[in-house]
């Protein structure tokens, strides 16, 4: 993303790119805090909109106030286009896509009733007060963990598969033992009964009553609570690696037994113990 300024700017779009892009500054940090104040005051009234009692009361002034910070979020957003030397590299970008996200539901509520409850994208732009308050620290943090979410992507997937599958036989099996006149109308219901029961939420708005289907639900109950562990330990363990990565292995055959996958630092096959 290229947001520096304009070549030939002027004196005001020098000025305002200083504000506006440069937390270093003085006058940049107290414009990025009054914008998170502008955000957060703006989803306040959004959410307080939203309750009846207090919409009776104050529903004009409530909008009003969400026009004002909507003609402020778009004063900023023209701003930017304006100071930068990319105008359009900015737009496209992600912060430039969630600016103009938080600008649109309340033009869209003109032509759409109830888009401007969206506004509450809003508080994406929050995620500014790392660059404000020089949290960037915890932005590397940040990429550690979605390092080892990636590497351990095909473990969950294989994870998820079985538990897919185990969902789909289990609702199907209390759909022949429980049938319609409990409440197991079709297998896609049972099926979403079986995913509520293994993931011990359980709603209670349908429940077996037959002896085998309350056994079975039992067991599914308690496979319920080894499986909620399972991809905390297969994240956990990835964390665990150096640099939430993988250990690196050669590609290297024993000639003994065949075996593969022998690590970086590895002289003997960790399979038959020849050497490699």
């Amino acid at each position: 993303m290229d947001i520096r300024p304009r070549d030939n700017a002027s004196s005001w779009q020098q000025k305002a790119y200083r504000v506006i892009f440069e937390s270093d500054t003085r006058a940049g940090q107290l414009f990025d805090i009054a914008l998170l104040i502008a955000i957060v005051l703006s989803v306040v009234a959004v959410m307080l909109e939203s309750v009846t009692s207090i919409s009776a009361r104050y529903g004009s002034i409530l909008r009003a106030v969400e026009w004002v910070f909507t003609g402020l979020f778009l004063f900023e957003y023209l701003m930017r286009l304006l100071v930068v030397r990319r105008p359009l590299n900015y737009a496209l970008s992600w912060l430039g896509i969630i600016d103009f996200l938080a600008i649109v539901p309340t033009l869209a509520a003109l032509v759409l009733a109830g888009s401007r409850y969206l506004l509450v994208i809003r508080t994406l732009r929050l995620l500014r007060v790392f660059r404000i308050f020089k949290l960037g620290q915890f932005i590397g943090e940040g990429e550690f963990i979605i390092s080892a979410l990636r590497a351990s992507r095909f473990k969950i997937l294989v994870f998820l598969s079985s538990v897919v599958t185990l969902a789909v036989v289990v609702g199907t099996l209390m759909y022949v033992v429980e049938g319609g006149q409990n409440g197991f109308t079709s297998i896609p219901k049972s099926i979403y009964w079986a995913i509520v029961t293994m993931t011990t939420v359980g709603y209670g708005d349908i429940s077996p009553v037959t002896v085998l289907g309350q056994t079975l639900a039992s067991v599914l109950m308690i496979l319920g609570y080894a499986i909620i562990a399972v991809p905390t330990g297969i994240v956990s363990a990835q964390m665990a690696l150096p640099a939430g990565g993988r250990p690196s292995y050669k590609r290297v055959v024993c000639h003994v037994c065949q075996a593969t996958d022998h690590r970086d630092d590895a002289d003997f096959c960790w399979h038959c113990g020849e050497k490699l």
